[in-house]
């Protein structure tokens, strides 16, 4: 496995970022978020036995998509609603997951399915703020990239990450099912999106590490938590990458708007419309609390103020990007009657009254909505 190629002007240039021959023949191991990919077209425009030969477990069969957004101790709604979608017997298998921040947390499990609710449901209901994150001396905050320290959210990701989990990753990927992280290049200010499964199936000693990294890198909220230095390589030289929060560019992703979807149905002989499911951990709705005229409180709320409407964004491109691709749109999200409040950045209480309404939605199968709020029929 080659580390991505950069050139040595670093954020001028996206890496090729090929890890072996197998990321080399069906796309790069990382591509840009905002563009699409130089080698799409010579990919999806191969011969259709290519095509059954590297998707032959989505090839000819409905397809299913979940895009899994950012929300931090909201992501216990996601995993709440999916492992309630599980106990309803209606839950697809998945052709497609994405993540960004607390989605990318929830995202491999969702991906390799019902097998692992259980670890789903510990991520989000057993672990709270002293497990995950440790805040540093007001002295060390002066001088450090953050204020809080996530060592202990590394080791939690790496023991539910581990050796088996990748390996199920990389033989999902062999059948042409694909998961995504959504991370942002700060050097570039540009987002990134990774192709977990071809990292876990390149068999490089060096791979863990680099999910392990790529999930980390998407749940560092910039300020917060310290950014992720990923190696690359140039001519051969090592640099660093510095990558933060996908939420950072956005707040939930399906795939490069500059991609015919249609295209990819047909070349795949996917039969009638794709659905595409978006989970939206937060509310969407605004909530009145009046802030005191100091510094940080007016940037703390300005920030959640434009999380918010960002998220709102990315959910009107999702929904206007499967009506031109012909997808089928389903999103949920916190309704606006949940009105716990959280007291800490992961309150375990919070958490778990949280993953309890999105169990029973998900088991009822009243979480999804046709569009979202304004684009009602």
């Amino acid at each position: 496995m080659a580390l991505p190629e950069v050139d040595v002007a670093r954020a001028e240039a996206m890496p090729s970022a090929s890890m072996a021959s197998e990321a080399d023949r069906q796309g790069s191991v990382r591509i840009w978020g905002d563009e699409k990919p130089k080698w799409f077209d010579a990919m999806i425009d191969a011969p259709p036995d290519v095509l059954r030969r590297q998707f032959g477990g989505i090839y000819g069969k409905p397809h299913a998509y979940l895009a899994l957004s950012g929300g931090g101790e909201n992501g216990a709604y996601g995993a709440g609603l999916l492992t309630g979608w599980t106990a309803s017997g209606r839950r697809p298998e998945f052709t497609m997951v994405t993540g960004i921040s607390t989605g990318s947390l929830i995202a491999p499990f969702a991906f390799l399915g019902p097998e692992y609710d259980r670890q789903l449901t510990e991520i989000y209901t057993i672990y709270s703020t002293k497990d995950l994150i440790e805040t540093r001396p007001v002295l060390q905050i002066l001088s450090a990239a953050s204020v809080a320290d996530t060592t202990r959210l590394r080791r939690l990701i790496a023991s539910y990450i581990n050796a088996e989990v990748i390996a199920k990753i990389a033989a999902e990927h062999r059948r042409g099912r694909r998961l995504f992280i959504g991370t942002t290049n700060l050097d570039a200010g540009r987002p990134v999106l990774w192709n977990i499964g071809a990292i876990a199936d390149s068999r490089d000693p060096r791979a863990a590490a680099l999910i392990h990294d790529v999930l980390m890198a998407s749940a560092s909220i910039p300020g917060a938590f310290p950014p992720m230095l990923i190696k690359v390589e140039a001519d051969g030289r090592m640099f660093d990458e510095l990558h933060v929060d996908g939420g950072t560019t956005s707040q939930v992703f399906l795939y490069p708007v500059g991609i015919d979807w249609r295209k990819v149905t047909r070349k795949l002989k996917v039969p009638g419309k794709p659905d595409v499911y978006v989970i939206r951990n937060a509310s969407l709705d605004p909530i009145y609390d009046p802030v005191k005229p100091k510094l940080l409180p007016i940037a703390g709320r300005s920030i959640s103020t434009l999380i918010r409407t960002q998220g709102v964004g990315d959910m009107y491109r999702i929904y206007l990007g499967a009506q031109r691709d012909g997808l089928k749109y389903h999103l949920a999200f916190i309704p606006s009657e949940f009105d716990v409040k959280s007291s800490e950045p992961f309150d375990l209480a919070y958490m778990r009254k949280l993953y309890q309404l999105g169990y029973e939605q998900g088991l009822a199968g009243t979480a999804w909505h046709a569009s979202p709020p304004g684009f009602e029929h």
